[in-house]
C-alpha cells in the first residue's frame, strides 16, 4: 500500500508517496504556475511514474489545499501541521521548525511529543522569503545557488536596512553603484533576511533541536546568518523543500489505518 502527501505551494508544488512503514518510495517538484486545480494533480502522476501500485490515501495542505481535496485529495491539513509531522519524523527531538517557502516563513513551536503548541507567519510582504532571494539574485547578476555560497566569501558585509522588497532591491542597486562587493552585498541581503525570520522564530520561543524547512533552507548564506542571528545550530533535512508534503503522507497513511480501525 502507498500513502500520498501533495503540498501545492504558491512557486512549487511537491508530492511524495510513502509506504505503510512511512519510508519515502518517491517524490517530485513541480512549478506551480496559474493552474492550481490541475497541478497537484500533475506532481502526483509524476511521483508516481517511479513506483508501481495504487494510492491508499491522499492529504493536500499549501496554499492550494482546498481546490485539490475538490479534485483529487481525500483530505486537506493545514502546512503547519504537516510540516510539524514530517519534521518530527526526522528529527524526534525537534521543538522549534522554521519554514521559509516561496511568500512566506513560519516559526513552528513542538512539545516533545512533536504537537504544534504556537506558530507564527510574516505579513504579506515578500521579505524574508524565497521570493525576496529570487529578486535579489536577479539584481545582483547570480543564479540562487552562486548566491547561497556567495555569502561565505564576504569581506566587509554591508547592512540592508530596507524590510520592503522593492525598496531593498533599490538598496542594493545603490550598494553595486557605490562599488560595494557583491560578495559583500549577498552578505547583507542574507543578514536581512536572518534578522526578518529571527524576530518571527522569537514570537514562539526558540527550543533546541531547530530544524529549518523549505526550499530556502538550500541556501547555505540564509541558513549560517540565521544561526548567527538566533545564536543556535539548525539542522536541516535531506530534501528540506519537500517535508510538507511528506508529512501530509505521514498524515495520510495514519488517517487511512484510523479509518479501517473504525471500521
Amino acid at each position: 500500500m502507498m500513502f500520498a502527501g501533495v503540498d501545492i505551494g504558491s512557486n512549487t508544488t511537491k508530492a511524495c508517496v510513502i509506504d505503510e512503514k512511512g519510508e519515502i518510495l518517491s517524490y517530485s517538484i513541480i512549478k506551480t504556475g496559474a493552474k492550481i486545480k490541475e497541478v497537484g494533480k500533475l506532481a502526483l502522476e509524476e511521483a508516481l511514474k517511479k513506483v508501481d501500485g495504487d494510492v491508499e490515501y491522499i492529504i493536500a495542505t499549501g496554499y492550494g489545499r482546498n481546490l485539490a481535496a475538490e479534485e483529487f485529495a481525500n483530505e486537506k491539513v493545514t502546512e503547519i501541521t504537516c510540516h510539524a509531522t514530517g519534521v518530527k519524523k526526522i528529527f524526534p527531538d525537534c521543538r522549534t521548525v522554521i519554514d521559509i517557502g516561496g511568500q512566506d516563513s513560519k516559526a513552528i513551536a513542538l512539545d516533545e511529543n512533536g504537537r504544534v503548541i504556537n506558530f507564527a507567519m510574516n505579513d504579506k510582504c515578500a521579505a524574508g522569503t524565497g521570493k525576496f532571494l529570487e529578486v535579489m539574485a536577479s539584481t545582483l547578476g547570480l543564479t540562487l545557488e552562486e548566491l547561497s555560497e556567495a555569502y561565505f566569501k564576504a569581506k566587509n558585509r554591508v547592512e540592508i536596512t530596507s524590510v520592503c522588497t522593492v525598496f531593498a532591491e533599490s538598496e542594493v542597486i545603490s550598494l553595486l553603484a557605490e562599488g560595494k562587493d557583491v560578495y559583500d552585498v549577498v552578505a547583507g541581503v542574507c543578514r536581512a533576511i536572518a534578522k526578518r525570520v529571527a524576530g518571527i522564530v522569537k514570537q514562539v520561543g526558540i527550543r533546541e533541536r531547530v530544524v529549518m524547512t523549505g526550499g530556502v533552507a538550500k541556501n547555505r548564506g540564509v541558513v549560517k546568518a540565521l544561526e548567527e542571528e538566533l545564536k543556535v545550530s539548525i539542522s536541516i533535512p535531506d530534501n528540506p523543500q519537500i517535508i510538507g508534503a511528506y508529512g501530509a503522507a505521514l498524515l495520510a497513511l495514519q488517517r487511512s489505518l484510523q479509518s479501517k480501525g473504525n471500521n
